[in-house]
């Protein structure tokens, strides 16, 4: 299964942001979908996850200020972001999280956050 991200852009400090994650088959046979991202000098970080079944989870670091959705009908997850800020500035990915494991990667999309 391949996994597109895109979406990001330059966006204001306290603005908005929904990247798209588009799926080449049904989102419900892939287990688990992550959203990660790497900022310069620093290791990927894994942002939030969704199951095949619509369960989410969200990372500490990104609580209250990121969501992760799905629509299925579009094979398409997505990843809004609020109160976004500069330090939130990066390449963005989403992965399943096996191929994540496996070292496995395709293109992000990068979010630039201007103070």
């Amino acid at each position: 299964v391949q996994l597109q991200a895109s979406g990001g852009g330059l966006v204001q400090a306290g603005g908005s942001v929904t990247l798209s994650c588009a799926a080449s088959r049904s989102l419900k046979t892939i287990s688990v979908i992550g959203w990660y991202r790497q900022a310069p000098g620093k290791q990927r970080e894994l942002l939030a996850t969704i199951t095949a079944v619509g369960s989410t989870n969200i990372a500490d670091s990104v609580k209250g200020r990121f969501t992760i959705s799905r629509d299925s009908a579009k094979n398409t997850v997505y990843l809004r972001m609020n109160s976004l800020k500069p330090e939130d500035t990066a390449v963005y990915f989403c992965n399943k999280l096996s191929d994540a494991r496996s070292g496995r990667w395709g293109q992000g999309t990068q979010v630039t956050v201007s103070s």
